[in-house]
């Protein structure tokens, strides 16, 4: 069983276009959505829901206004201005504190210092996630609330999951949608990983991007490989990539031309593979092939069926 995830420097690239299409070649594989801040491999994959679950994804204070004698102690040390107050009537000029649970961020400082031990930490529900069968085969996947943390959290519990899937069914590839960027969901999407294609475009922002998630990859030492999506957009920025791969000695996968035929798929909730065949199914084709060969020159015991 070998992991393969799909990231990209920034949002927009058509990385979870290609996974999509990947999902339709790729054989006994589970998928999983790791962009819960933003999930949407599903419009493409069309999942359906088997298990669903709420994700706990740390903790928040509350304060028990019975015990609290408003000392305000506790806004003092909230650095994250997160305790308020308000007259508990109009005709009261006692004051009330409560917790903003936007603004909270569950550090517990106020619980330690409150003097009447008024201030309690409790779970919270930050978001769901979900077991699904798609057409592709098992798919693990979730989405965080509004304004909810713990994203990188979250990513972990949904690759835990989906090697607890594969090992119960056999399957030997995990495919992964990765998140843009390379901030804490990105982090706990390859760390581990056996393999890793970024998906840039040649833009100036996708090239400064790609550069960035390739030195992060390559901070945890996991082989990687690169595919330019839309390259005949700026035939220059995608010649300044090649010339990029070749000297920081990261393997140029495949490019793919811009295609419209994309758009269309997706309106009719397909994967591009689905949808049409064309040149741009062909290079899909032709980047799996070098996809699936470059990971067995890494990992000879990677069955043939994948």
């Amino acid at each position: 069983m070998k992991e393969l995830v799909i990231l990209s420097g920034k949002g927009g690239t058509g990385k979870t276009s290609l996974v999509g299409s990947l999902a339709a070649l790729a054989e006994n594989k589970v998928l999983v959505d790791c962009d819960v801040d933003a999930a949407n491999l599903h419009l493409i994959t069309q999942p359906e829901i088997k298990k669903k679950q709420s994700f706990i994804g740390g903790l928040k204070a509350h304060i028990n206004e019975q015990k609290c004698t408003a000392c305000g102690i506790c806004v003092d040390y909230c650095r994250f201005d997160a305790i308020k107050s308000e007259t508990k009537n109009s005709a009261d000029k006692d004051l009330r504190f409560f917790i903003d649970d936007l603004s909270c961020e569950g550090c517990g400082v106020c619980t330690y210092f409150c003097p009447e031990e008024a201030i309690k930490m409790g779970e919270v529900k930050s978001g769901e996630w979900y077991e699904s069968q798609t057409r592709f085969g098992p798919m693990v996947h979730g989405r965080l609330g509004m304004a909810e943390g713990n994203s990188g959290k979250l990513v972990a519990l949904l690759r835990s999951r989906a090697r607890e899937i594969a090992l119960a069914e056999n399957l030997d590839l995990i495919l992964v949608d990765g998140p843009p960027g390379i901030g804490c969901p990105a982090i706990s999407s390859l760390t581990g990983a056996d393999y890793v294609m970024i998906v840039t475009e040649p833009t100036i922002s996708g090239y400064h991007d790609l550069k960035r998630v390739a030195k992060l990859v390559r901070y945890f030492n996991i082989p990687a490989s690169i595919c330019i999506n839309k390259y005949d957009i700026n035939s220059d920025i995608s010649s300044e990539i090649e010339t990029y791969a070749s000297e920081e000695n990261i393997d140029l996968l495949g490019k793919l031309n811009y295609d419209v035929s994309v758009i269309e798929a997706q309106m009719a909730g397909k994967t591009l593979i689905e949808y049409i065949s064309n040149e741009t199914t062909d290079r899909i084709k032709s980047l799996w092939a070098r996809l699936k060969k470059q990971i067995k020159s890494k990992f000879k015991t990677l069955p043939d069926r994948v």
